[in-house]
């Protein structure tokens, strides 16, 4: 996940978001690259790119320099760049993306637009910077149903704390529909709408646990913000809910993808 503001629960490096959402964004990185046809002789905008897990993809099937990347958060862009040398990374908005029009063939957002501030200028600039003809494509998780991890942390907030910022209630776009009506209202066509399943390992319960503790996203800003008894009782809900796990086990997540093309 890459927001596109500096917000404070995106300044954490890139190894935090690796350890948290990184687990989920690796494996659905292909998985959304595939959903929107990304093939070798493309120019590729990874839009809101993080510490680079969609980058690493568009890379290895497009090759360094025809990849561009755009992120707000200055830890991200650094981690970016440093992992992807000639990749141009570069800090930027969605909603203000700093390339010319029509410079990429397809422009990608992975795990960004429920953190937008505008989403309709967002969708904007991602026509914009599309050649006619090219694709555009968002995919956001689930938050209500298909997303294990954040799922099972905001029922046990929640139950703690009715007050809890679940994302399933205060996040846009994880429910059908919603990115294909914030595309069609920006005049793409051709809007096609897809579920994307991964899951990510862990080996164990504190493994879950240091992934909130690294304050990354909303689920760990909220959790690192409580006092310490509250997060004690979080945390021994949350593992009440996970319930015994023999040594390793894996949770699912799914995202919802909307591909598009620019007319």
């Amino acid at each position: 996940m890459a927001a596109t503001d500096a917000s404070p629960m995106f300044q954490a490096g890139g190894a935090a978001y690796d350890g948290f959402m990184g687990r989920y964004a690796r494996p659905l990185a292909p998985r959304f690259a595939d959903a929107a046809g990304v093939t070798a002789g493309q120019r590729a905008l990874d839009v809101g790119c993080g510490p680079g897990a969609l980058t690493t993809e568009l890379v290895a099937r497009l090759g360094a320099g025809a990849v561009a990347a755009v992120d707000p958060s200055p830890p991200f862009v650094a981690a970016c760049a440093a992992r992807h040398p000639g990749v141009d990374v570069q800090a930027g908005r969605a909603e203000a993306i700093p390339h010319r029009d029509h410079a990429f063939d397809v422009a990608l957002a992975q795990l960004v637009l429920h953190f937008v501030g505008d989403p309709a200028a967002a969708a904007r600039e991602l026509r914009r910077v599309v050649r006619p003809g090219g694709t555009i494509a968002a995919c956001v998780w689930d938050f209500a149903e298909g997303m294990q991890m954040l799922r099972l942390f905001w029922d046990a907030a929640v139950a703690i704390d009715p007050s809890a910022p679940d994302e399933a209630r205060v996040l846009r776009f994880g429910r059908a529909g919603e990115i294909a009506g914030l595309f069609a209202d920006a005049g793409l066509q051709a809007i096609d709408e897809k579920l994307l399943d991964v899951e990510a390992a862990y080996d164990d319960f504190d493994a879950l646990w240091a992934g909130f503790l690294a304050g990354v996203g909303p689920a760990g800003a909220y959790c690192v913000a409580l006092p310490a008894a509250q997060r004690d009782r979080l945390r021994d809900d949350l593992a009440r809910r996970l319930g015994p796990r023999q040594g390793g086990f894996t949770l699912a997540a799914r995202a919802r993808c909307v591909r598009a093309t620019a007319p």
